[in-house]
């Protein structure tokens, strides 16, 4: 039996197709590069309204939610991510794109019950679970050194 499973083993490994991993990196790095590229000219764009580097994130963050959710709307995102793998997934606008891509799956059932209902099934538990790490966190950090 103990054979068996091997010799199936080995020729699953022979017959799986090699991945690519040296190019998918590199499109990753491109891709996240990019990116992030866009999101430092938003953000010196920003700057040069008068905002400090630290004012200017919160702006730059919503215009890179924007700009992912405006790419997903349009069905561009998706063959962004597709071509750059974790680069398209991993920044800010992956974030975006967590978030728009169940509800246009769901927009022929209209605005409200379509699009805004499905609209936080991916987002939801990430940003649940992200504020209540947050709170643990804090609760432990203000416990050993009375800082809140």
């Amino acid at each position: 039996m103990d054979s068996e499973k091997e010799q199936y083993q080995q020729l699953t490994r022979q017959l799986m197709p090699k991945r690519p991993i040296a190019r998918n990196l590199m499109l990753a790095f491109l891709v996240g590069g990019l990116i992030c590229v866009v999101g430092q000219v938003v953000q010196w764009f920003f700057m040069q309204q008068g905002m400090s580097s630290k004012a200017a994130s919160s702006p730059t963050s919503v215009v890179m939610i924007g700009i992912g959710a405006l790419l997903t709307g349009l069905g561009w995102y998706d063959r962004v991510v597709k071509w750059g793998g974790m680069g398209g997934s991993l920044p800010i606008t992956g974030f975006a794109n967590a978030m728009v891509a169940p509800a246009m799956e769901f927009k022929t059932e209209g605005l409200i019950m379509g699009i805004g209902a499905r609209l936080f099934t991916i987002a939801g538990p990430v940003l649940v679970y992200g504020m209540a790490a947050a709170f643990v966190v804090s609760a432990i950090r203000y416990l050993l050194t009375g800082v809140a």
